[in-house]
């Protein structure tokens, strides 16, 4: 694993954006792509790393999408070959999760392409790299959130909804 990524189990730790994680994305996808071949796949960088100058926590998102009533098996059964624990839904009907490495480096969000889940993930994204007072409040408020539940990864995640939700309404 690379030195700037890594994030142990139970906690939740905010770190000041790396320029590597954009390569470090870059050389998983890739990776992937050739575990998942022949299946077709659109992957997307997502969450905070995805983001220049945004602090966050040191785990790449990866944003996988398969297209529309494609069987989910193949794609589970290559991912967990190419190293990835499957974690199932996780409360998130339609989505696949996936984590790889020790402490934990990379996250997989399988799901259809256009579904709900991919849009939102993608404009909510999007909407970082075009706004930085956007990116400087959520950075903020992710920093703050890690401060007061620096082992209740529920609560950090729980603590950012409103603020995602009331950005991807506005828009």
């Amino acid at each position: 694993m690379h030195p700037s990524l890594g994030l142990e189990s139970g906690t939740v730790r905010v770190v000041p954006y790396d320029a590597t994680w954009a390569a470090l994305f870059a050389a998983e996808a890739a990776r992937i792509t050739e575990a998942l071949t022949p299946l077709p796949v659109r992957l997307e960088h997502t969450g905070s790393t995805s983001v220049p100058g945004l602090a966050a926590k040191p785990i790449i998102d990866i944003l996988a999408g398969r297209l529309a009533g494609e069987p989910v098996a193949p794609y589970v059964e290559a991912l967990v070959r190419a190293g990835y624990d499957h974690r199932g839904e996780q409360g998130i009907p339609g989505r696949e999760f996936f984590r790889r490495g020790t402490p934990r480096s990379y996250h997989v969000h399988m799901v259809e392409v256009e579904s709900a889940f991919w849009r939102d993930h993608l404009r909510f994204r999007d909407l970082l790299r075009a706004d930085a007072s956007v990116a400087a409040a959520y950075g903020k408020l992710k920093e703050e959130l890690a401060e007061r539940f620096p082992r209740d990864r529920e609560a950090y995640t729980e603590g950012k909804g409103p603020f995602v939700l009331e950005v991807l309404r506005r828009t």
